[in-house]
């Protein structure tokens, strides 16, 4: 039963997609590949440490692992898990959700859209080039390209600075608990497809505006909330007297 919360009528400038749990299944691979790290060096990995480092930026959960496992620095760390998650790329593991690809298109056709993740610079490119969604994009924002990662605002502010657009007048599209709590500390709408495994925290659930069962929901939420072209953006922008338009793409 989808949950339907205090839906807001009104027109948004652009969108914010998380990568992770969103546009792909992965969120299980980062499981696997923090385990398997652990694992080799001693340690027992819980699911409890990936609750704590789900949405954290790269620095921040590699810096959290060394802690933990007591051996290897960060960057050692972060180069190992990346490249496994890089292998499962190539590997064909990383694959899009059922509906992503409508969704992102309806949504670029409408206005700009940029991903906020908490994966790295080289692992969103990469996933969005085998996924044949980089087109589409605007703008890509890595946290450990921001001060702090999910679930403070930085990620999602940075994206709708880089569209050129007031993160109020934006929709966030978000999985987990610390992404919805980041999009919301952000001020933009955020619309949950909550993830199965790895299931929002009911404080997260209830900043959303749309709980949604799928990323067909969402599409056809974009549709009734989005202006008709792109062009409408402009236009809507010069009426109010706002200056944006058309980010920087990263």
């Amino acid at each position: 039963m989808v949950n339907r919360i205090a839906v807001e009528v009104g027109i948004y400038h652009g969108v914010v997609f998380d990568l992770d749990g969103v546009l792909v299944e992965s969120e299980h691979l980062w499981e696997e590949n923090w385990t398997t790290y652990a694992a080799a060096n001693g340690y027992g990995w819980l699911a409890d440490d990936t609750a704590t480092v789900q949405g954290m930026s790269v620095p921040e959960w590699s810096g959290y692992m060394a802690t933990r496992i007591g051996r290897g620095t960060a960057p050692e760390i972060a180069e190992a898990v990346i490249d496994g998650m890089i292998r499962d790329l190539d590997g064909g593991r990383v694959g899009l959700l059922p509906g992503a690809a409508g969704m992102v298109a309806s949504a670029a056709e409408r206005v700009p859209i940029a991903v906020a993740s908490s994966a790295p610079r080289r692992l969103i490119t990469a996933v969005l080039g085998a996924t044949g969604l980089l087109s589409h994009f605007d703008a890509t924002v890595s946290s450990e390209e921001v001060p702090r990662g999910k679930p403070s605002p930085d990620v999602y502010a940075e994206a709708a600075r880089r569209l050129g657009l007031d993160p109020v007048r934006c929709v966030g599209i978000e999985d987990s608990s610390n992404g919805i709590r980041s999009a919301a500390a952000a001020g933009l709408t955020v619309v949950a497809i909550p993830n199965p495994v790895y299931p929002p925290q009911p404080d997260a659930l209830a900043r959303c505006t749309l709980i949604a069962a799928s990323p067909d929901e969402v599409r056809g939420f974009l549709i009734a909330h989005l202006p008709e072209a792109r062009g409408s953006v402009g236009a809507m922008a010069n009426e109010d007297g706002d200056d944006e338009g058309r980010g920087e793409s990263a």
